[in-house]
């Protein structure tokens, strides 16, 4: 596995300590002398990851006075590039199922998941960092590929821990998730959604729709997240390709 350069491994750790919350209440972060002293590390790579999370709002520097954490940066932070990614959420979040895995009609979801009846299973979930919620998720789930994960428990009623829907069930999927579209939208949170992560009904949320396939273009997963702004912050990463 190639490792990461310098900089980012420092660039993470600095968010990590920073959404923890270590720097609250206007403390400064170290230097980058002192984090030249403390990690070994050259200035340029120090500077540089200063300078990344100065561009993603996480940070603010103070001529003469150092470098401070913005509001920005007391929420969760996730940068999504890839599959492996959305999976890495069970690394430092915590989900706690609301609503076991069970089979439901929902003639859009079933639609959406390219099924010929109307039958689908479902789990709803939160997600919390940190014992902070900051996403109610509803996970549709083709019969087929349910079937396979129906006593897991993990996605039973109440089930708590660092696990994600894709992690249970791509050991049990003949090909696996390829590919997930994506589309995010504003909406307004509705009593199950406000109840789960603690804010007012028709609060404005953060929507996240996901289609997950796999390798032969196959919907496999249906999620529709729904994240408190306060308590969260998107970031994708956008190249030039060739």
């Amino acid at each position: 596995m190639r490792t990461a350069p310098a900089y980012q491994t420092l660039r993470e750790q600095l968010r990590d300590d920073i959404a923890a919350g270590r720097y609250r209440d206007g403390a400064r972060l170290p230097t980058e002398s002192e984090l030249v002293e403390q990690h070994g590390l050259s200035r340029q790579t120090v500077r540089r990851a200063f300078q990344d999370l100065v561009a993603e709002g996480v940070v603010y520097r103070v001529p003469g006075r150092g470098t401070y954490a913005s509001d920005a940066g007391q929420r969760y932070l996730r940068q999504l590039g890839s599959i492996e990614d959305l999976m890495s959420l069970s690394d430092d979040t915590t989900m706690e199922v609301l609503s076991g895995l069970r089979r439901r009609v929902d003639l859009d979801a079933a639609s959406r998941l390219r099924l010929d009846d109307d039958i689908v299973y479902t789990v709803v979930f939160r997600r919390l960092h940190d014992g902070v919620p900051f996403v109610t998720t509803i996970v549709h789930l083709a019969p087929v590929v349910a079937n396979a994960v129906l006593s897991a428990p993990d996605l039973q009623d109440g089930a708590v821990g660092p696990q994600t829907v894709i992690g249970v069930l791509e050991p049990h999927l003949i090909e696996p998730i390829a590919e997930a579209a994506q589309s995010i939208t504003v909406a307004p949170a509705d009593s199950v959604v406000a109840d789960a992560v603690s804010c007012a009904a028709g609060h404005a949320m953060l929507r996240v729709d996901r289609l997950y396939s796999d390798t032969s273009g196959r919907p496999v997963e249906l999620s529709v997240s729904h994240f408190l702004p306060e308590q969260y912050t998107y970031r994708v990463t956008l190249r030039r390709s060739g």
